[in-house]
């Protein structure tokens, strides 16, 4: 009480009285924040909880597609494996070939001119701090390149940032430490899915936004690339849902798969070596990690890769696809013929 007699010293009672009634009105308005932020806590569970009513569980695994792909071809296999969740299996598409990894295998059999070892080892449901066992089994397999889709159920599941970026962050370090090219399409965003309303939508796209940008600086600064998806896909699956969106309104049809492999194939092509775009000026296509990370985040389409291995620079890029006209960061136009046809 000492302490407070001493800020009181030398006022006024009239000052005395005004101090008491700010501290008054601070009481309500923290109070009444307090409840605004329940109410809100409330309507978003409510939300959360009928979005999972809408959007049916998976009750069975897509198809697998594990195999050879250009058994044509000859030479050794490349061995390709496609790590992450539901996006990265292919749930909901019901032949192999309209599987994710099967689509990448196709691609890159048909640019490279030989035979392609798919595993699929993505896990319907899988969040993060599931990697670390489909990494141990992709280690097996010896591979050469690993495809990683992960980040949709950090998001509904509320997961904690942090810990789901190490988990990545671990994954592709364990992955570049065993001689293996990794491409990592980055967190989508979760708020352009249909069965999620605002304010979770609203909540949902800045997580999912947070969630690839740091998923970006991990992955990059492990001496992986990434591609941002974002809501690339967003205006295409708005105006056509249902020939885009599978019959559960949430993962992807067969053609939105197709579309979202082809964005992805230019960067996966260039991890192999087989980059066929002009030289980037240092000028127009390096960034500090932090920056190119906020800048893909916010041009979904974007390449991140490093500079060198360990460094805090990063080279962006972004490709046409769809036969789109895009010269952003050193895109050259005939990519996107070339992207479609390698998933086609």
């Amino acid at each position: 009480m000492s302490n407070t007699r001493g800020r009181f010293t030398g006022l006024s009672a009239e000052d005395r009285k005004r101090l008491r009634a700010a501290g008054r009105i601070a009481g309500q308005v923290t109070g009444t924040l307090a409840g605004v932020t329940a109410l809100s806590a409330g309507l978003l569970m409510r939300q959360a909880s009928a979005a999972r009513r809408i959007i049916p569980m998976a009750e069975a695994p897509p198809p697998r597609g594990d195999g050879v792909y250009g058994a044509k071809f000859h030479g050794k296999p490349l061995s390709l494996v496609i790590l992450g969740d539901s996006t990265a299996a292919g749930y909901g598409v019901h032949r192999p070939r309209e599987t994710p990894g099967a689509l990448f295998a196709t691609g890159i059999s048909r640019r490279l001119h030989r035979p392609v070892q798919l595993h699929r080892l993505a896990v319907v449901g899988s969040v993060s701090s599931g990697l670390p066992w489909q990494v141990d089994t992709a280690l097996e397999h010896q591979p050469s390149i690993a495809i990683i889709m992960i980040g949709g159920n950090d998001v509904t599941h509320i997961s904690a940032r942090d810990d789901a970026v190490r988990h990545l962050g671990d994954a592709v370090r364990r992955l570049r430490e065993a001689g293996c090219r990794v491409v990592v399409g980055t967190c989508p965003d979760i708020g352009a899915i249909q069965p999620i309303k605002p304010p979770l939508r609203w909540l949902a796209r800045r997580w999912s936004r947070q969630l690839a940008a740091a998923q970006t600086i991990a992955v990059v600064g492990a001496g992986g690339r990434t591609v941002s998806l974002g809501n690339l896909l967003g205006p295409m699956f708005e105006a056509n849902p249902a020939r885009m969106y599978g019959s559960d309104r949430f993962h992807p049809s067969a053609e939105g798969y197709a579309r979202a492999a082809a964005v992805m194939m230019p960067t996966v092509m260039a991890a192999l070596g087989e980059d066929d775009r002009p030289p980037v000026p240092v000028a127009e296509g390096m960034r500090t990690l932090p920056e190119a990370a906020d800048e893909a985040v916010r041009a979904p389409g974007t390449e991140v890769s490093p500079v060198r291995s360990g460094g805090r620079w990063a080279q962006l890029r972004r490709h046409p696809w769809f036969g789109e006209s895009r010269h952003w960061f050193g895109s050259s136009p005939g990519s996107a013929a070339s992207a479609v046809r390698a998933v086609g």
